[in-house]
């Protein structure tokens, strides 16, 4: 499965796309929780998208997950300290986290105004033709609010009311809302699913010289005699 490349993206085949700047391999279905029935329109509570990733079994793949957003990503445009805990960014043309970096960098989802107001993943206005190209590998791509894995550490404790980070794919937004919310749900997993061709050890490479040599000094002599 050699698959086609974009920018950063390899499509591998099956469904399956690989990122080569993050490392992660993503599903290429954006709403695979509704294409498969599980959730009758994929919109799911945090604990829900969770339970769904982390027992998916796709691809012959059973490590799937919800994919981290960063919460000290300087690339975002806003920030805020709360009390007790270190800086919080969130905004515009973050970068930082697996789904900022692939929604902003590679798909194009960023701002494109001085107003801070960023077009939907599915808008082009402004996309460079690579990050057009590589919106192309993905499916039910939907213009709306997609969950993290990444907990909102200020509200981690607050019994009732806690939050998680999320990443708004209309408007190109980071920013943390409450696990009870309803919303969409992408699955990733670290690695490639192609295993990397291992490199020969220097004594297996240095044999495997060796023995050519031999084979060619025995090929010369018979045709000598």
């Amino acid at each position: 499965m050699a698959g086609s490349a974009q920018a950063a993206l390899i499509d591998r085949g099956g469904g399956l796309i690989y990122d080569s700047d993050l490392n992660v391999t993503w599903l290429s279905d954006m709403n695979y929780a509704k294409t498969t029935g599980y959730d009758a329109d994929g919109l799911m509570t945090w604990s829900q998208a969770q339970t769904w990733a982390d027992n998916l079994v796709f691809g012959g793949f059973s490590d799937w997950r919800l994919p981290t957003l960063n919460a000290s990503d300087t690339s975002c445009n806003s920030s805020t300290t709360p009390a007790g805990f270190p800086t919080q960014y969130f905004g515009y043309n973050c970068m930082g986290g697996e789904l900022s970096h692939l929604f902003v960098a590679e798909l194009g989802n960023s701002s494109h105004n001085t107003n801070n107001f960023a077009s939907s993943v599915t808008d082009p206005t402004g996309d460079t033709p690579q990050q057009i190209a590589n919106l192309k590998l993905f499916s039910n791509v939907t213009a709306g609010v997609y969950w993290s894995g990444t907990e909102y550490a200020p509200t981690a404790t607050v019994s009732g009311n806690q939050n998680a980070w999320s990443f708004y794919s209309n408007y190109g937004l980071q920013a943390n809302i409450a696990k009870a919310n309803l919303v969409y749900a992408l699955a990733v997993r670290t690695g490639d699913v192609i295993p990397a061709t291992p490199v020969p050890e220097p004594h297996t490479a240095a044999l495997l010289i060796a023995g050519l040599g031999l084979m060619t000094a025995a090929h010369r002599r018979r045709r000598v005699a």
